[in-house]
């Protein structure tokens, strides 16, 4: 499996991840990792190396960042990228996606003030149902 252990969002996220998480009340800061990460990849969008951000933000663990589910997230990346388990850029592709998924969640957010976390989630998944038929 991958070598990392930990990732750490970028500078700006660090407030980012914060609000975000009382915003929505959806669970703790790792939650709204976990679906930054999942809704920067729905975007199908492939994100350069080049362009990462400074790591002087949150830190995550593996574990406290996926859980017990660090081998789905994992294989979503190298799925992606078309990239091993064990490739030395799957931590920072993680990382990007981090970044780049709080970044969209709060511009959503500041589009729609009163949008609940519940209502965020729900219309999400609608969205993507709706794309795969």
């Amino acid at each position: 499996m991958s070598t990392f252990t930990n990732i750490k969002t970028s500078g700006d996220n660090k407030v980012r991840v914060t609000e975000l998480t009382r915003k929505l009340q959806l669970g703790p800061e790792n939650v709204i990792a976990r679906i930054a990460l999942t809704y920067s990849l729905s975007k199908d969008r492939l994100l350069k190396l080049e362009n990462i951000q400074n790591s002087s933000g949150k830190e995550y663990s593996k574990n406290v960042l996926f859980g017990t589910n660090s081998n789905h997230y994992i294989a979503l990346i190298c799925t992606h990228y078309n990239l091993y388990k064990t490739d030395k850029d799957v931590p920072k592709y993680i990382k990007m996606h981090i970044d780049d998924g709080l970044e969209l969640i709060e511009e959503e957010i500041k589009e729609n003030p009163n949008l609940s976390g519940f209502d965020f989630l729900v219309q999400k998944i609608d969205e993507g149902l709706k794309s795969i038929q």
